[in-house]
């Protein structure tokens, strides 16, 4: 009997990844740049402590348009709650969670560290995968 697919088996692991530090145009630009619509943000140890979507990027025009300043800190305008699944988990388990949920992507951890990222077509690809075989 065949292994159920994982997140592991699908997930990005070369990921952009912010610093609450950095400036929120720089990451604006890394977005826009590798094509992508949100990436981790972590601690100076390698902790995830949020995510930085475009929808949360969308509040930096908002912001300058009342105050007439462009930027800011990623921390300013990152995301602290942030949904995140485990390396082992099933794609059908995250294809579910991605159904009935709000978000794009999912941060995925193994043993509490940042081991790559998830997305709605990472799962698509899953399933094309397994619908083949």
């Amino acid at each position: 009997m065949n292994k159920p697919a994982s997140v592991q088996d699908y997930m990005a692991a070369s990921l952009v990844t912010f610093t609450p530090d950095m400036d929120v145009m720089e990451a604006i630009g890394l977005l826009v740049k590798n094509r992508i619509s949100g990436a981790p943000v972590l601690d100076a140890r390698g902790n995830l402590i949020g995510m930085l979507s475009e929808k949360d990027c969308l509040k930096v025009a908002l912001d300058a348009g009342y105050y007439g300043e462009w930027g800011g800190r990623v921390a300013e305008y990152m995301s602290e709650s942030v949904q995140t699944v485990a390396a082992e988990t099933s794609i059908l388990d995250v294809a579910r969670e991605f159904a009935q949920g709000r978000y794009r992507r999912f941060p995925v951890l193994k043993d509490n560290r940042l081991v790559g990222q998830i997305s709605r077509r990472d799962i698509l690809k899953a399933l094309q995968d397994l619908g083949k075989s």
